[in-house]
């Protein structure tokens, strides 16, 4: 069998296995098994510990289950409360009031998290209930939340981020700093978007503006300087080049645990919870890590990322028609497969074309994650239309509908950071 039919007979394998709802670890490893046997290669069991090992003992990925714990204790103290309480002042003579509390709250707690699915189910359970409460447009809140929940990907310390720096060999300081400003422009772009909305349907948008003075507002925002000094230390000294992300991750979870014990719910109850939750989560990420590297393996015994490197090279695609074919191609990964699992199962095969297209890897990360954040909230897998339906009880497609123009702005964001790569650079290119 040639390169292309063996390619073609994995692809259909995976997407079957994927459609039967086997995990996706145990997908990658038995698409990785077929594609050897078709090669008349057995060594199954050789390959498959090398491949792994090397996978899972990059030293670079132990910030991945620290910044997952620090997500988790602070999931369990009362940011959400702090949160509500401290914003509500500045949002209540904005066009949309309070819809904006899904964006900023999301943006906020994207900076502690580095999760998707943790930042919209954090924030839906505050939010969503409040703005019912309050009878505001029950589309637009689903929708403010299914996108801004996506700034989890983005905004640094990102889970995803550092395993794109591991499979790339990109530096995961500098891929955190990088998604600083795109991060603060999809915030901006959301909340301009729903002004515009608001604007648009007063009705959607109840009640009268309250007046809150200056002394008010800055009260309001007492509950809200631990975790912004938490925020700040962390990626201030990442930035400043004084420790490295792994050293920055333990400080946060150091940190963490003290926010949550002055807080006084530090119990032991909360502090098991939290430590099992970050177990968890981490062995799901590194069993994918696993599979997707042998996998990896596989495909470069068949010689099918050399294959596709070459042949996008001989058409000789533009760097910008390469990007807008890789975009349609991630988002329809996206539509079957969760955002790690994306970005795992493509470096390898993609990153060839990039650099042969003289694309910066650095740059590259920012807007696989971008495209990545647009598929979370595609169905029939998108991860965050998934927790919001879990919330709410919708049903997917509405859900969907909801959340169609944040997937615009995150294509807009897109056309941003290509038309100007700076704002993916700049801030790196300034590091310590």
């Amino acid at each position: 069998m040639s390169e292309l039919m063996i390619g073609a007979v994995l692809l259909v394998a995976l997407f079957a296995l994927l459609s039967a709802g086997l995990w996706i670890a145990l997908t990658l490893i038995m698409v990785g098994m077929l594609g050897m046997a078709l090669l008349g290669n057995d060594a199954f069991g050789l390959n498959y510990a090398v491949a792994t090992w090397g996978a899972v003992s990059d030293w670079s990925l132990a910030a991945l289950p620290l910044f997952i714990w620090m997500g988790e204790i602070l999931f369990r103290t009362r940011l959400a409360r702090n949160l509500f309480e401290g914003l509500t002042p500045w949002l209540a003579n904005l066009p949309g009031r309070m819809l904006h509390m899904n964006i900023l709250s999301c943006g906020i707690f994207a900076a502690v998290s580095g999760s998707s699915a943790a930042t919209a189910a954090t924030i839906g359970r505050m939010t969503l209930p409040e703005l019912k409460r309050a009878g505001y447009d029950d589309k637009m809140a689903l929708g403010t939340l299914a996108g801004s929940g996506t700034l989890g990907l983005l905004i640094p310390p990102s889970i995803i981020l550092i395993v794109y720096g591991v499979a790339a060999e990109v530096s995961i300081a500098r891929l955190f700093i990088a998604g600083a400003l795109p991060g603060l422009m999809l915030v901006g772009l959301f909340m301009g978007f729903t002004m515009l909305w608001a604007l648009r349907h007063p009705e959607g948008v109840p009640g009268e503006s309250q007046r809150y003075s200056w002394g008010a507002r800055f009260k309001a925002l007492i509950g809200l300087l631990p975790l912004a000094a938490l925020v700040l230390f962390v990626l201030g000294s990442i930035y400043g080049g004084l420790v490295t992300p792994t050293e920055a991750a333990a400080l946060g979870v150091l940190g963490a645990l003290l926010l949550a014990g002055l807080s006084g719910e530090l119990s032991w109850q909360n502090f098991k919870d939290s430590l099992m939750g970050a177990v968890k989560t981490s062995c799901m990420i590194l069993f994918i890590l696993a599979g997707a590297a042998f996998l990896t393996l596989a495909m470069g015994f068949i010689g099918l990322p050399s294959l596709l490197a070459s042949e996008i090279g001989a058409m000789g695609l533009s760097p910008l028609l390469l990007l807008a074919c890789l975009t349609l191609l991630f988002v329809l990964l996206g539509c079957f497969l969760d955002g790690i699992s994306v970005v795992l199962l493509t470096t390898s095969v993609v990153l060839p074309m990039v650099q042969q297209a003289g694309i910066d890897p650095l740059w590259f990360g920012i807007y696989l994650v971008l495209v990545v954040e647009m598929s979370q909230i595609t169905p029939p897998v998108g991860f965050n239309l998934f927790v919001i339906q879990d919330l709410t009880g919708r049903d997917l497609l509405y859900i969907a509908k909801a959340a169609l123009p944040f997937f615009l702005l995150l294509l807009l964001a897109c056309v941003l950071i290509t038309i100007w790569p700076g704002i993916v650079t700049a801030l790196p290119a300034s590091m310590a």
